[in-house]
Order: C-alpha cells, then structure tokens, then sequence
C-alpha cells in the first residue's frame, strides 16, 4: 500500500525516512514493544512519525530497509561559508586559465619577459578581484531568495552516496541558474555563466571505488569527497559526523584517506 506524505501529499518510495519533497518525517511508528525486544531496542529514539522498519543508527540517521543510510541536513548559508568558497573557486581557476592561456600566447609570439608576467600577472589580479566582488554580491542574493538555507537530503550506502537538494529548493536554484546563464550569454560575462553553471548542479553522486581523495572538516560539518574532475559536498551534524567519517573510510580506497 502506497504511503504518502502527511505535510505535501508526495507519495512515498518504501523504506522512506523523509519525504523527497518537503522533508517532513513520515510514516507510522509502531511502539517498540511490538516491534522487537526491550533488550534490542536501538540505541537512538526514531522521529515520532518516522517507519517502523527504519532504525536509527544515529540521532539523525536511519537505516532503511534497502541498506541505504538517509538523512537531511539544514545549513544556514550566512554562517557556513562552504558554498561561497566552492564557487569561488571556480572563478579562481578560470583566472590561472586565463593567464596560463595568455602566456603561453605571448611565449609563442617571443614576447614573453619579466615586466610581460608581470603585466599579466597584474590583469588576472583585477580580473579576479571583480569576479571575487561578483560573486559576493551573487551569492548574497542566492542566499536571499533561498530563504538563508540550504536543505539537502543524503542516500548513501556500501557503493556511494548521493547528495540531493530538497525539490523545492532545487527548482528555485534552477530558476536562478538559468537566469544567470542567459544574463552571462547576454553581457558577455564569464562570471555570470559560470555562476549560472553552479547554481544549476543540485544534485551529485559519488563512487566510493572512484574516489580520489576525502577531506573531512568536522567544525563545518563538511567532508569532501574527490574524484578526477569533481567533488562531492557531504554535510552532517556534529552527532552524526563520526558516524559517516567512519563509514567514508571504510569503503573508499585506502590511497584516498587522509594521513591521520
């Protein structure tokens, strides 16, 4: 029989801890002395409404029963600055694009010296300054008509894990990445495609094999996870993050994890 979400209305996937759409915890909960022994009773209390066949292995963790680990995790965007140091990174690297471009352009031509990269050096420097501006004005709107939160649902299991934004929120980041994109196209600005380009990805998924490297940052609740080309954001509370540290290693390659 179909379940469905008591806040929205979606109707829900089985084994569902949350719901896709709005994030409200659903189902009903059976008391647990009908569902399991008083001696294996799970060591962390389930959401009142949450289903009876999820266990929860943290305070904000479930496990479902198709083995995949679910939680959301809520982010103020004014205090955790993660998002804004992503982005800008972006703009960081098409700048050394830039100047790598330009000197090898004037090495070919035999005009590249000292006061040559210097000069080059110098018109990156500006380029980045007013990008690193744009971006500060264009994530402060993002974080406005965002309400000032990132909501993101996590799935992860013994293959990967995926990084979902809530419906919701990922129709308006798409809104505002189209517009950036077409503004960009319009002016003639990198910056605005480029912003329009990141706004877009709102949802990821990692291969724990593929993985090249994982950093954890457990005092902004972030750990990242590399690949080749890309890196996945995982964000959990500081009562979850052990929890999915210790899971992270367990599964990624050894030439992944960091020197401890």
């Amino acid at each position: 029989m179909s379940k469905f979400c008591t806040n929205c209305g979606t109707q829900m996937p089985d084994g569902s801890l949350f719901c896709p759409n709005c994030g409200n915890a659903v189902g009903q909960r059976i008391p647990q002395s009908q569902t399991q022994p008083q001696s294996e009773q799970p060591p962390y209390a389930a959401p009142q409404d949450a289903p009876p066949d999820v266990t929860m292995v943290t305070p904000n963790i479930g496990l479902g029963p198709d083995g995949k680990y679910r939680w959301i995790y809520e982010m103020s965007l004014f205090r955790n600055p993660s998002l804004f140091v992503t982005v800008w990174k972006i703009f960081f690297f098409v700048c050394i694009g830039l100047f790598v471009m330009m000197a090898l352009i004037q090495v070919f031509e035999g005009d590249l010296d000292g006061e040559a990269a210097l000069s080059l050096l110098g018109i990156c420097g500006i380029v980045l300054g007013v990008m690193t501006a744009l971006v500060v004005i264009s994530f402060l709107i993002y974080a406005a008509i965002m309400g000032g939160k990132y909501i993101a649902m996590f799935e992860m299991d013994e293959n990967g894990i995926m990084h979902r934004q809530l419906p919701k929120q990922a129709k308006k980041a798409i809104g505002i990445a189209s517009a950036a994109f077409v503004i960009g196209m319009l002016s003639n600005s990198t910056s605005a495609m480029a912003s329009g380009f990141a706004a877009s990805n709102t949802e990821m998924y990692t291969s724990f094999s593929k993985t090249k490297k994982v950093h954890f940052y457990p005092r902004s609740d972030t750990i990242k996870i590399r690949h080749t080309l890309k890196h996945n954001q995982v964000y959990a509370k500081p009562e979850d993050f052990g929890f999915v540290q210790s899971y992270i290693l367990a599964k990624v390659p050894d030439s992944a994890k960091p020197n401890m």
